[in-house]
């Protein structure tokens, strides 16, 4: 701190020492719902056929640790991006939940939410609020602490109290041997949507996240949030609004390397000529993924 910002600071707190009244406005004042106080996006899943046939795909990619939740007569997974804090349980994952007639696809992302438990109620009224307000739709869905809503065009968000943690009910699972993957995971990097408006979308997700960023190369708006990003682009026309792919933080690997081993497991590695620095595949299914080393 150089010597004219401290003389300010230490005017600021001496004024304000000498004002009670203000100190006691200032800690009774509520903070402001939005944007989300939020530190990342946590995690994302896909919905899938047959969940254990993904789960073993992905463990095939990832080295990592696996855990597993009881869930409606089957199982649901979870491939960890990192380590699990056993005190905290504070890690971001890929879920990986079973179909049941929809089609393949990216259902969800999540972001949690600093003080979200209490105050989930009021900041979905702000949320719808605002959105009103701007004209573009608001959250329809939802319902109780970790519900999932769908946002204006019927892409499903969740929201969670922050710091996210893994389900109490997952478990570690032995369907396949743990840390035998190709690239060690970091966290989620980013989840890009393709929306019905691109405008509107920005409009909406100001709300929630704040002012985005535009790529004018490649016409998207970007939203930091901590260290991960939600993108938007539009749709293009006749498609439906969904998550196109998302992208995980890995420990540097060779690209050509592990681009021949993801081609054994099943995988269609494609060019990314938007993300150069990164390595994208389409899984056996069709999701779209991206590797983004450190």
């Amino acid at each position: 701190m150089n010597e004219l910002s401290r003389r300010a600071f230490l005017a600021t707190v001496g004024g304000a020492a000498a004002c009670p009244s203000l100190l006691r406005a200032a800690a009774q004042q509520p903070a402001a719902l939005l944007p989300l106080h939020t530190p990342k996006i946590d995690h994302l899943d896909v919905i899938v056929p047959d969940v254990a046939a993904s789960a073993r795909f992905y463990m095939g990619v990832f080295n990592t640790t696996l855990h597993a939740q009881p869930f409606q007569g089957g199982f649901r997974y979870f491939v960890l991006f990192g380590d699990l804090p056993e005190a905290t349980r504070q890690v971001g994952y890929m879920a990986i939940g079973e179909s049941r007639g929809r089609p393949t696809s990216i259902g969800h992302f999540c972001t949690s939410v600093f003080d979200y438990r209490q105050n989930s109620a009021a900041i979905t009224a702000a949320i719808n609020e605002a959105a009103t307000k701007a004209g573009v739709g608001g959250l329809t869905g939802g319902g109780g602490v970790g519900g999932i809503f769908n946002d204006p065009d019927g892409i499903e968000i969740q929201f969670l109290p922050a710091p996210d943690t893994l389900v109490t009910a997952a478990v570690p699972s032995d369907l396949v041997e743990w840390r035998k993957g190709l690239v060690t995971p970091r966290g989620v990097d980013h989840v890009l949507l393709h929306v019905a408006n691109l405008e509107k979308g920005v409009q909406f997700y100001q709300i929630l996240y704040g002012p985005p960023l535009r790529d004018r190369d490649t016409g998207r708006a970007w939203f930091q949030i901590g260290d991960t990003r939600l993108v938007l682009e539009q749709a293009a026309p006749g498609q439906k609004p969904h998550i196109e792919h998302f992208g995980v933080k890995v420990s540097r690997f060779d690209p050509a390397a592990v681009a021949a081993a993801l081609g054994k497991l099943g995988a269609q590695v494609v060019k990314a000529p938007d993300e150069t620095a990164v390595l994208r595949f389409r899984d056996p299914l069709g999701i779209t993924v991206e590797l983004v080393g450190a």
